[in-house]
């Protein structure tokens, strides 16, 4: 009698049911009646039941399509509402007039109590997209990357991982990563040091448009004409539908790609919102929760996605949907700004900024550089991964005490953003000083790869 309720498609029909609360929400007055409590919760709800589907639906996907291309598209779906929560910063900026000569009469002070829909909001609407951006940068690598890696560890406790590998020492054990994902880890330096270069041209503009999503562009290309590799043994939903032929797979994946995505979308601004309001509710700063909370929901998707396949012992699919996840973040959304920015302002234009997200460009780089520095010979360690986590928490812990005024240090938050990015820095380079061989045999495989799509 118990055997139906073993029956993959309950799974897939209880998922679709923790979205169901939310939907209804949304459809009978857009979420705006609900307490931000309630909003939270059962918007938070939808967003693990889509990050369910939108896992089953790339699992299933990977049978007819590349598997990289398969986890592109999750990246792009799962990190979607990011896009959103910047591009409406981006617009505000634009439409609100704001440039880089028009922004340099205000302070910081003026624009941060500036009266809506005035000029100095609009400038202040471009820090914002500029800061949403980069928190969302930060904490895929901080949280995002060595969660995932410590949490493959853990499980090695009770479960095995063919992907993790016990070594002697204190916090020594490595997660192997898949020697495929050459090519993202050698798009992803690109976007990197390009990123360095960034905040000297005094905004983001079509330059950097035209770079980071000319990248992103060869980037699928190459990975879109990839063999379709060998599936490995699935359980439960995906290796259900793996049953189902080739056109019912496609109609599932697709299916369940849209529903997903679109669920994500419509829910993850509104719990992102909610969680703001009852931040801000209790004194934490207006910018922080933007930075930071904000970003930190809309990743969710993503976090919740790359668990689960941790979970399932597929941990190589897990770090390479997290890479996705950063190359498109570090390449698209970027790029993206000056665009929403230049369709907001009428005409083509640089996205301003002031001195301080130029720091916060920086350090988001310098993380960047180093965090692909560690992984450059396709494992990550314990220890590398504490290091992630601890420059990430400990940078945003002591900027939130010197916003608070709760310590009082010879240097202010600028400054601390750019001792922070020249740590990173120093720290990438001696990375990449030992492993220079693994270096040159990631460019040239991503460069081999590139002959042979673009021949």
């Amino acid at each position: 009698m118990f055997q139906r309720f073993r029956h993959p498609l309950v799974a897939v029909f209880g998922a679709v049911g923790l979205t169901a609360p939310w939907m209804y929400l949304w459809g009978t007055s857009g979420g705006h009646a609900a307490s931000p409590g309630l909003t939270v919760l059962v918007s938070g709800i939808a967003i693990l039941g889509a990050s369910f589907l939108l896992a089953w639906g790339a699992e299933t996907a990977e049978k007819d399509v590349p598997r990289a291309f398969a986890i592109a598209i999750l990246a792009v779906l799962a990190v979607a509402p990011e896009y959103a929560v910047d591009a409406l910063y981006a617009w505000g900026a634009g439409s609100g007039g704001a440039t880089t000569e028009a922004c340099a009469q205000f302070t910081a002070a003026q624009l941060e109590s500036a009266d809506p829909g005035t000029l100095a909001a609009a400038c202040h609407d471009a820090n914002l997209a500029v800061a949403n951006m980069t928190g969302a940068n930060r904490i895929l690598i901080g949280l995002g990357w060595s969660g995932i890696a410590l949490f493959t560890i853990y499980r090695t406790l009770s479960s095995e991982d063919p992907s993790v590998e016990d070594r002697d020492g204190l916090l020594a054990d490595v997660v192997h990563l898949d020697r495929n994902i050459a090519v993202e880890i050698a798009f992803l330096l690109g976007a990197t040091v390009f990123a360095f270069l960034v905040p000297l041209g005094g905004g983001i503009g079509v330059v950097d448009t035209l770079v980071l999503v000319g990248l992103y562009v060869a980037y699928i290309a190459i990975v879109i004409s990839g063999d379709v590799e060998e599936v490995e043994e699935q359980v439960g939903v995906p290796a259900y539908f793996h049953g189902y032929p080739k056109v019912g797979r496609a109609f599932v994946s697709i299916s369940l790609f849209l529903y997903a995505g679109f669920l994500i979308y419509i829910a993850v601004h509104p719990f992102a919102t909610g969680l703001e309001t009852m931040g801000t509710s209790v004194g934490i700063p207006d910018f922080f929760m933007i930075q930071w909370i904000a970003p930190l929901a809309s990743e969710s998707p993503e976090l919740i996605v790359v668990a689960y396949l941790v979970n399932k012992a597929r941990s190589t699919a897990g770090f390479n949907a997290l890479i996705s996840s950063k190359l498109n973040q570090w390449t698209l959304l970027i790029g993206t700004l000056a665009l929403v920015y230049s369709l907001g302002l009428g005409q083509v234009g640089t996205l301003p900024f002031d001195p301080r997200q130029s720091a916060e460009i920086w350090i988001t780089a310098g993380q960047s550089f180093f965090a692909i520095a560690v992984l450059i010979n396709f494992n990550i360690s314990a220890r590398e991964a504490v290091a992630l986590l601890v420059l990430f928490l400990t940078q945003v812990v002591v900027e939130f005490a010197l916003i608070r005024e709760w310590v009082a240090l010879p240097i202010s938050s600028h400054d601390l953003l750019l001792a922070y990015t020249a740590v990173y820095i120093l720290l990438g380079v001696a990375l990449f000083a030992r492993r220079r061989e693994e270096l040159k045999w990631v460019v040239s495989r991503a460069r081999a790869a590139g002959r042979r799509t673009f021949k």
